[in-house]
């Protein structure tokens, strides 16, 4: 024991809680005040936390945004500079970004980095540098950021909580909270408006409330803000501008399942909205709305499988990100071992609208007998890219010709991502389907959570395959042979000139039927799609 580090380390938790479940949290505090994680401060940590090193160890190797130093080792330099390279980023020139900043900076004063996905596809190329957000990225912009160290995050304008209160914010809440007997039409009203979660699996979200509510207390409930499917960012669309809409939302679905505490989990990638939330949930408090620590906000540490709900529970009790078996469910046991609640943002979004408006109004907003409505993070090479609120049942064409201004000038539509990296590929003349849940499964893709990523003629279909994959076998949380050895096996296979349809085929299968989690069987997804829509890198 280094007793140096130990007496500092106790100044920088001061009174943080030692639980198992800060485990990430302390690991922060110690990343964020040095830069690293020296094996001094991971010896001292251990000791104050009552927990053994290995264990210490093998959490803060799991997660990319923790940079463990050995004895011995040099640490990396104060400043990390990273650029994202996941599809949307990279079609828009981030490759050759990366290699300009790595020549063009010094290694010793900045470490330039290739990242996954950031959430800031609509103006892609994006990066970071520590907290600083950098969109629409250039070398220009970039050694202009490097220069000025900028190292905190950007507040955007969005609706605080007195400006929310004046606009009616909350008094739904409190109606709810107030009536005998509002906890069953509640639940008729959801069901009647067709409500699902947005996150990618689309279940109706009354009959997953009235689940979690049949079972025994104490519940939880869990908010699920770490969106790292490439290609998505409508969360961060909604957290940035009007936070207190989804944490009304929060309220509510709590209420409604008699939750006794809440946990917002939220990926590192979104600094901004991680003091956007931190304030709300404080103004909340002295508003006397929830009580101190009802609401608690949980920091990731860059980990796409956390995005998966039993991975993401494991983080938040200070866990690696490792899926579960199932059964059982969360809703029967789940975090903490207690039946949880467990919704992604937008679904929380859509909460007060609903129950203020009615159920008919949003239930009838769709197209084509779909229920709803649906906001699709839309990315590549449309004209106008951004979060795009548009009818449940919409197709690709409509979205792309009446929300995103068409095609950008001179692209033609080759294909599309209809639902991010796992949601397969489709080509151009499948454009004309019904976007929503279970409307592409004949055609072998999904819509998941509304990520759609538009191809023209400039983009190679097989290389967009192999970046997607190259992420799969970067973020796969490595618990399964299955993943583990096949997303690095079918790497290496694309990675070849001719591609041998048969033995890819096999890897998909055993990759589909033996992965423990939607990572391992989604990931080859966008393969399966070329070989069937784009055999000769054209659209089929």
């Amino acid at each position: 024991m280094d007793e140096a580090a130990l007496a500092e380390l106790r100044a920088l938790l001061g009174t943080a809680p030692r639980t198992r479940d800060r485990l990430i949290e302390n690991l922060h505090l110690i990343q964020d005040s040095r830069g690293h994680l020296a094996a001094r401060h991971l010896n001292a940590l251990a000791h104050e936390m009552r927990l053994s090193e290995a264990e210490i160890y093998e959490v803060a190797s799991f997660y990319h945004h923790f940079d463990v130093v050995k004895e011995g080792e040099t640490p990396p330099p104060a400043r990390t500079l990273r650029i994202c390279n996941s599809l949307s980023c990279a079609m828009m020139g981030a490759e050759a970004l990366l290699h300009a900043m790595r020549a063009a900076t010094d290694p010793a004063m900045v470490r330039v980095v290739a990242a996954p996905c950031i959430g800031r596809c609509a103006a892609a190329p994006a990066a970071m540098l520590g907290q600083y957000a950098i969109e629409s990225a250039t070398q220009d912009r970039l050694s202009d950021a490097v220069a000025l160290d900028n190292a905190h995050a950007a507040i955007p304008p969005h609706i605080a909580f007195d400006a929310y209160r004046a606009q009616g914010g909350y008094r739904l809440l409190e109606r709810l909270r107030a009536a005998a007997d509002a906890r069953l039409a509640t639940f008729a009203a959801l069901d009647a408006s067709g409500l699902r979660g947005l996150g990618g699996a689309g279940f109706p979200v009354a009959r997953k409330w009235k689940s979690v509510h049949a079972q025994p207390a104490p519940r939880l409930m869990t908010v699920n803000a770490d969106e790292g499917e490439p290609g998505t960012f409508k969360d961060r669309h909604y957290l940035e501008s009007d936070p207190h809409r989804t944490l009304e939302g929060i309220l509510i679905a709590a209420w409604a399942v008699e939750a006794q505490r809440i946990y917002i989990y939220l990926r590192d990638e979104y600094p901004a909205v991680r003091t956007i939330l931190g304030d709300g949930i404080a103004a909340l408090e002295r508003a006397g709305l929830v009580a101190p620590g009802h609401v608690e906000l949980r920091r990731g540490a860059g980990a796409y499988i956390c995005g998966e709900e039993s991975a993401m529970i494991e983080s938040i009790e200070g866990k690696r990100g490792l899926p579960r078996h199932r059964p059982p469910y969360i809703a029967e046991r789940g975090l903490f071992g207690r039946p949880t609640l467990n919704h992604n943002v937008e679904t929380l979004h859509w909460l007060r609208e609903i129950l203020e408006d009615g159920p008919e109004k949003f239930a009838n907003a769709g197209r084509r007998g779909r229920k709803g409505k649906r906001t699709f993070s839309v990315s590549g090479r449309v004209a106008s890219p951004g979060a795009k609120v548009a009818p449940a049942g919409i197709t690709a064409r409509e979205l792309i010709d009446e929300f995103c201004g068409g095609m950008a000038p001179g692209h033609e539509l080759l294909g599309y991502l209809p639902g991010g990296a796992s949601g397969g590929i489709l080509p151009a003349r499948l454009a004309d389907q019904p976007l929503d849940f279970g409307t592409l499964d004949a055609h072998g893709a999904f819509v998941g959570s509304h990520a759609m990523i538009v191809l023209s003629q400039a983009d190679d279909p097989r290389a967009v395959a192999g970046n997607l994959i190259r992420f799969f076998r970067d973020e796969s949380c490595g618990q399964c042979t299955p993943c583990r050895a096949g997303t690095e096996k079918m790497a290496s296979l694309l990675a070849a000139d001719d591609w041998s349809a048969d033995t890819l085929g096999d890897l998909e299968a055993v990759m589909r039927d033996a992965s423990i989690c939607g990572l391992g069987q989604a990931a080859p997804n966008p393969v399966r799609s070329v070989l069937r829509y784009f055999a000769d890198g054209k659209s089929q």
